[in-house]
Formats: C-alpha cells, structure tokens, sequence
C-alpha cells in the first residue's frame, strides 16, 4: 500500500532511472565550469524579501505575483529564492569575493528555485537550475565565455537542436531616449489595463508578451538596436565577433528582453523549438546595475541561469545519445552463508577500486537473485557459491552476450575492471 501523502503540486521531482540523467548532466556541467575556472557556492534558499523585489524589479511578474512570501518568528518577511543572480551577488558582496584577488569573480551554484504559477510542463512551482555568474568585469570577451561555457555543455549533452538568441539592452546610458520611444508607441496601441500599466513602469517588458493580439501590434514598435550608443555597439559588436571565432551561431533577437528588470547590454537566451510553449531551456545577460541597486558598490556583471528540468525534457525530445553512468557495474550474487560474507567482501574491494557495485541481499536463491541483477543494469554479475568458495573461484557473467567463465577470486576486481574498460 502506497501512502496517503503526496508530493505538493507543481513541484518537480527525480527518482532512478531519471533522477541519474539530472545529477549525469549537473556533472557535466560542473567539469564545464571547473574548466573555465569558476569556483562553487553553497547559497542559502531563502533570503530578505526586499533582496528581490529591488534587485529583481518590483514591476516583474517574479516579484508581483510569483514569490512564496512569508514571516518569519521574529516578523522578518523572508522569500524563498525565485531566481539566483541577486542571491550570489548578495553572497559575493557580503563575503567580499570582490575584495579578495583579481575580478571578475567567477562562481557556480545550482540548486532549486520557487515560483508560484501555474503548473504545467516545463513549468513548476520548484524548478532547478545551474548558475553560473562572472562579477566585476564589463570585457565583451566575459559575456562571450559565459556563452560559450552554457553552448559547449549542450553540445556535450549530444542536444542538436538548441538555438542562441541574441540582443543588446543597451545601458543606462542609452537606453532612457529609447524607453521614452518606445512608451509612446506603446500608449498608441490598444492595450489591456495591466499592460498599460506596465508601460509606464517597464516599457520593454511589453516587448516580451508571448499573447498573439499584443504581439500583432507590436510589428512595429521602435527596438533597442536601433538606439545603441556608440559603446553598447561596440560592445555587442565585440561579443558577436568572439562568439563568431568560437564557431557559435546565434540568431539576432531585437524584441529579445527576458522577464527581469536588472539586464542591460548583452541579454541571451537558449531556445529548443521541441518543447512548444516552454522552449526557453536557459539563458542570462549582463547586469551592470544590479550592485548598486542592492546596496553594493558599481560592479559590473554577467551569468546565466540553465533550466535542468526543461534541459532534461530537451533530451527526452530529442532522443539524445548522452547517458547517465550505470549505478551498477558489477552484481554479486552470493549462494550461501559463507558465500555472503565473501561477497559482501568483494563487494566493497570493487568500490574501492572505482566498480560501481551491488549484491543481492536476504539470502535469495539463484533465480530471484539473478532476476536482480537484470534489474540492476550491470554488464556482469559475479556469483559465487560454497563449492566455488572451496575451488577459490568465483563465476563471471556476461549479462549482454551470456558468457560465463570461472575467475580466480584474488583476480576478480582486476579482471572486471579490463572488461569494463573495453
């Protein structure tokens, strides 16, 4: 009987077989971050409300009707994390990482996020991610790495069908002269009462509606693109000539804003046209601003935040060859007491030396252990009985091609470890 508890709407979880490919794939892209030098953070899941509704945006959707809000026992209004920038800045800056060596300040942190909308696929209320965040540095050749670190761990992953958008948002600079452009073309349209609203706190956001009737009437609106000071083009210029010698393709995105306020100059996203209305599997930008709206000093930013459970989806869509490594390489099955304590023995010197492992427990006959070694997934299983204990052998099984074969049992852990290297 199965218990009367279920898990809480929304929330996305992950038990074998598929929970392997979530932690395979988190692996991979810890040896992507560990190679271009970012170092890890363990972060804290809830943090001070008024964090992400100034570093955030108080206007964006995340702060306004997406947060899990609640107080505390001494009255603090604390909000369990909807995103991951504002929290390693604030971890950065509190820690003085900025203080400490040469910038940027290079870190990686994954974990979940929270966000109260409505579920569906690809979309729920506790969602994972990688992030990765490169602070203190304003060098287009940053922005380019951490593209390039995001697109070479989808290649490595075998995905084949994901898209780079691309778009500048200018910067505090330009971007003023443009937003007015941009509010007077949109309070000429005919708009709902929250959109208009939304104009005149965050006129770009309305660039980002997905409802076809808002989409029509946006063909003509004034981009970002077109308004770039001399430095955001150059800028975005730069990042484009670098992605380029790298041999990443991306496609020029103008309307591209993503959904919080902090982004300026370079804004990305990675798109996978399988996954229909949530085919946003990740992406970041730059947040020269976001500092100094928490309270921090001008310091320059950039990173990303990777959807794993759309990246898992993308997979599945796509059939992808990546495969996670087999929890179980090698499976003893033991045939008697004495039997037992030898393998539980063997058992732990294959561990030792790097064989995922597994026996069979209870005292089960032949046939019902063997039936746990299929399960298992091991290439082989060892068996091993009191007259093979007496011969000082153990038997070897192939459990694709049948084959099985008697193996001195001081030659056991040597003799799978070639096989399984083959």
């Amino acid at each position: 009987m199965s218990s009367s508890f279920q898990a809480p709407k929304g929330v996305s979880e992950y038990v074998p077989p598929r929970a392997d490919l979530f932690y395979a794939i988190r692996e991979a892209f810890a040896e992507q971050a560990r190679l271009a030098g970012y170092g890890y953070l363990e972060l804290a899941v809830f943090e001070d409300t008024n964090l992400f509704r100034r570093g955030v945006g108080e206007s964006t959707d995340v702060v306004s009707k997406e947060m899990y809000t609640f107080e505390d026992r001494g009255g603090r209004s604390l909000t369990l994390r909807p995103e991951f920038t504002a929290t390693v800045l604030r971890s950065v800056l509190e820690n003085n990482l900025h203080k400490q060596g040469a910038l940027p300040v290079k870190v990686w942190t994954s974990g979940p996020a929270f966000r109260a909308e409505r579920p569906q696929q690809g979309r729920y209320r506790q969602f994972y991610q990688l992030d990765l965040e490169a602070i203190g540095s304003e060098d287009p050749q940053v922005d380019a790495e951490t593209i390039a670190i995001a697109a070479n761990w989808y290649r490595s992953l075998g995905l084949t069908r994901v898209r780079l958008l691309l778009n500048s948002l200018g910067c505090r600079e330009c971007r003023p002269a443009y937003r007015a452009l941009l509010q007077d073309f949109l309070r000429r349209l005919d708009l709902d009462e929250a959109t208009r609203a939304r104009i005149e706190i965050n006129p770009l956001r309305v660039l980002d509606d997905k409802r076809p009737r808002v989409r029509e009437q946006l063909a003509g609106a004034p981009l970002m693109a077109d308004h770039l000071c001399a430095a955001c083009k150059d800028h975005h210029d730069r990042v484009r000539g670098l992605l380029a010698d790298l041999g990443i393709g991306w496609e020029d995105t103008p309307t591209l804003v993503r959904g919080l306020d902090y982004y300026t100059r370079t804004t990305y996203e990675f798109d996978h046209p399988m996954l229909g209305a949530q085919s946003g599997i990740g992406g970041g930008g730059r947040y020269d601003g976001l500092s100094e709206d928490i309270g921090g000093p001008p310091l320059p930013g950039i990173g990303f935040g990777l959807g794993l459970d759309r990246t898992v989806l993308a997979l599945e869509a796509e059939g992808a060859a990546f495969a996670a490594k087999p929890r179980c390489e090698v499976f003893g099955v033991p045939l008697g007491d004495a039997a037992e304590r030898a393998m539980f023995a063997l058992v732990a010197e294959l561990r030792g030396a790097g064989v995922a492992a597994d026996m069979a427990f209870g005292g089960k006959r032949l046939k019902g252990a063997m039936k746990d070694a299929d399960r298992s997934g091991a290439r082989y299983a060892v068996i091993l009985g009191e007259r093979d204990i007496s011969d000082g052998v153990a038997q070897v099984k192939d459990l694709t091609e049948g084959e099985q074969t008697a193996v001195p049992l001081a030659d056991i852990t040597p003799t799978l470890k070639e096989r399984l290297s083959r």
